[in-house]
């Protein structure tokens, strides 16, 4: 399997090896931004133990929130496949939109315009200083692969995507998709 470049849009798989790691052991992280400056992502299989009407109380809607990385953790941030009514979305790629006005998202969520479908909720994101994420790279630490589900991966099940992906990514990846989660309980 070769790795591909990192770009915004494109999907970070987490090594096997990074293993003592919690934000990033087994993560599959959508790249949000990739640039000279450094790099944003989200993860998108690690889902909370709320949902965004816990921690807003103006929304009704129990849409499930996810850790979306180590930094700022204490911001929420979402991802969205609707820009046509979430004004000043920045898109990613492949119609799938980060952020915008939070004010009308509240109102799009409580009229139930938008549904879990169209919108993920992330406390935190995943953030790499200028060639940080080129270093952990070189080190063997993330795969790079495309987002062949495009705006979809929106409702993309968190539960068992590192382990798909691991199959996906076959040779000696296969043997770890039925890995326990800490090697050494096994």
């Amino acid at each position: 399997m070769v790795s591909l470049k990192p770009k915004k849009g494109k999907l970070l798989i987490a090594e096997p090896s990074i293993t003592g790691d919690v934000s990033f052991n087994r993560s599959v992280v959508l790249l949000a931004e990739h640039n000279d400056e450094g790099s944003v992502g989200f993860i998108l299989n690690k889902p909370l133990e709320y949902n965004i009407s816990d921690l807003i109380s103006e929304i009704k809607v129990p849409f499930k929130v996810f850790n979306g990385g180590p930094v700022e953790q204490d911001n929420l941030y979402f991802i969205h496949k609707v820009p046509e009514l979430i004004e000043g979305s920045i898109e990613i790629s492949d119609g799938i939109y980060w952020g915008g006005d939070f004010e009308k998202t509240i109102e799009l969520l409580n009229s139930e315009t938008i549904t879990e479908n169209d919108i993920r909720f992330f406390l935190g994101y995943s953030g790499w200083d200028s060639l940080q994420l080129d270093q952990e790279l070189s080190s063997k630490s993330w795969v790079v692969v495309k987002n062949e589900y495009e705006s979809n991966i929106i409702q993309k099940s968190a539960s068992a995507f590192w382990k798909e992906k691991m199959v996906e990514l076959g040779g000696d990846y296969l043997i770890w998709s039925n890995a326990p989660e800490n090697p050494t309980l096994n």
